[in-house]
């Protein structure tokens, strides 16, 4: 008879996983620490998460870092590491002190974005004599959209230059030229002179982008180079306030300063915007970033190319939203246009015949949205061209027809603005005890004095204050309590609930709908 001795420790671990090495050692009574020397590593089959390793090779030699200097003697806004806190090329002072972002910063005790640079500019030697020197002012991100060397940035970058080197991913610096700015979208276009052929990028269709999809920020965050970091649109069509033409797309991708100018990528590698400004109370990130869209970038782009400006049509309105309750106190259906605050003197709304009070519903028959929608396609059409603009006047729609004007970029002629303050106090005139106000004659004779707003009145709740003068009420001019009486009772027998104040105070004018139908 053969003799069948003990299988091998090899012949016992054969297919063995770790799982199951507890029941081998109870069967063979071998010590747990030999069986420790063969187990093999735990491994977990799963699906991998998604890389955008792939994207980033691809799109990376064609992003760079853009470093700007200025002459010694030019006086700077911007820190040395650049800001991304910025509002379409106005500095964060220029907010008007109410601007919720700036009371953010008050209120939380956070890091102003963009103080002043406290680096002396120039030099002297021992006679006292000035020393010019070049300095750097900005450092921010950049990428080309052409082989021959055009590439884009923000103008809060590049505004205070007078020089630019543009630091390639390899780590190769280059010279770089302005070819042009427009501070009203806050892009810039730098042109680099070599004998070589760029990688480059293209704009995305950022219509089919949507909340929630994936994007990748490359750039330069706070000097060190080639960063990337990824997230998700958070949102569409963001209004922060830095001009008439805000439209922003919102992202969660950490931006930093530095990342000023820098692309956002869809998964294709093409961009869907500029990085152009963060909230944060600490002037880091804390997921909050807007990224200029790529249809806004492409069109304005091409103008910088072509003629290093971008020219655009000039109504000349100062106009503010239509709320639900000015569209009631006004008759209109929809709480939908432009209201006007005031046609500026000599524009070509002015003498087109648009005045206070009208609503602005469409431009050649396409319908205004709102207040921001009216000035962008007044600024698409273009100057020196003929519109046919809808208004709604007292309770009728008419059509006048307006000869646009030119607002060139970055020039000193300001055209059509929103009202900044929307929230703005209103007033009222004499004693109108329904409305909880209390008026007398002004100063001037022109419009009614508000003596008193009782506090817990919706005038009071809608932001009148004691001083404010009233001198429309739906659009007809009032001088007395009298006058003001009249406008209400008739526009109580046109069946309206609200009637549309106009109010000055020392930070302008605006329109506010009280109700009526009390009494």
């Amino acid at each position: 008879m053969s003799k069948i001795g003990r299988p091998s420790l090899k012949t016992i671990l054969k297919g063995t996983t770790v799982a199951g090495l507890a029941a081998v050692m109870l069967s063979t009574g071998i010590p747990a620490q030999v069986y420790e020397s063969f187990a093999e590593p735990v491994t977990v089959n799963s699906p991998q998460v998604p890389s955008f390793a792939d994207i980033v090779s691809a799109v990376s030699p064609a992003v760079v870092s853009v470093r700007v200097k200025s002459d010694a003697t030019a006086a700077s806004d911007d820190a040395s590491n650049g800001f991304s806190f910025n509002f379409g090329g106005r500095g964060f002072d220029d907010l008007p002190d109410d601007h919720p972002l700036k009371r953010f910063f008050k209120e939380f005790g956070g890091q102003m974005p963009n103080g002043r640079n406290q680096d002396h500019a120039e030099r002297g030697n021992r006679n006292g004599n000035r020393q010019h020197f070049m300095r750097p002012v900005a450092q921010g991100s950049g990428f080309f959209i052409s082989e021959d060397g055009y590439l884009v940035t923000n103008n809060h970058v590049v505004a205070d230059g007078s020089a630019y080197t543009v630091v390639m991913n390899d780590g190769t610096e280059l010279d770089a030229k302005l070819v042009g700015k427009d501070s009203r979208t806050d892009l810039a276009v730098l042109k680099v002179d070599a004998k070589r052929k760029f990688q480059y990028v293209k704009f995305a269709d950022d219509s089919k982008i949507r909340v929630g999809d994936w994007v990748v920020a490359v750039g330069n965050p706070f000097g060190l180079g080639g960063t990337v970091t990824a997230g998700i649109v958070s949102a569409r069509g963001r209004d922060i306030g830095s001009g008439p033409y805000d439209d922003f797309i919102q992202i969660d991708a950490p931006v930093n300063r530095g990342n000023s100018g820098g692309p956002t990528f869809n998964q294709s590698g093409e961009v869907v915007g500029i990085n152009t400004a963060i909230f944060s109370p600490s002037g880091g990130s804390v997921g909050i970033a807007f990224a200029i869209p790529a249809s806004t970038a492409k069109d304005v782009v091409a103008e910088l190319m072509k003629s290093g400006k971008v020219e655009r049509g000039w109504l000349g309105v100062q106009i503010q939203p239509v709320t639900q309750d000015i569209a009631e106190s006004l008759g209109l259906s929809e709480a939908k246009g432009a209201l006007v605050v005031a046609p500026q003197d000599n524009s070509p709304g002015a003498k087109a015949g648009i005045k206070q009070g009208d609503v602005i519903t469409a431009v050649n028959g396409d319908p205004i949205k709102d207040a921001r929608d009216l000035a962008k396609k007044v600024a698409a059409i273009g100057p020196n061209k003929k519109i046919d603009v809808s208004i709604w006047r007292n309770g009728k729609a008419q059509s006048v027809e307006v000869t646009l004007g030119n607002l060139a970029s970055d020039e000193a002629n300001k055209g059509d603005t929103r009202q900044s303050q929307e929230q703005s106090q209103p007033s009222s005139e004499k004693a109108l005890a329904s409305l909880g106000i209390t008026v007398a004659p002004s100063d001037d004779g022109k419009g009614v004095s508000v003596t008193d707003v009782d506090p817990d009145s919706e005038a009071a709740a809608k932001g009148l204050r004691e001083g404010e003068k009233i001198t429309s009420v739906n659009n007809q001019q009032v001088n007395t309590a009298a006058d003001i009486s009249k406008a209400i009772e008739t526009a109580r027998k046109d069946g309206r609930t609200r009637a549309l104040f106009q109010v000055e105070s020392q930070s302008g004018s605006r329109f506010l709908a009280l109700p009526i139908n009390q009494g």
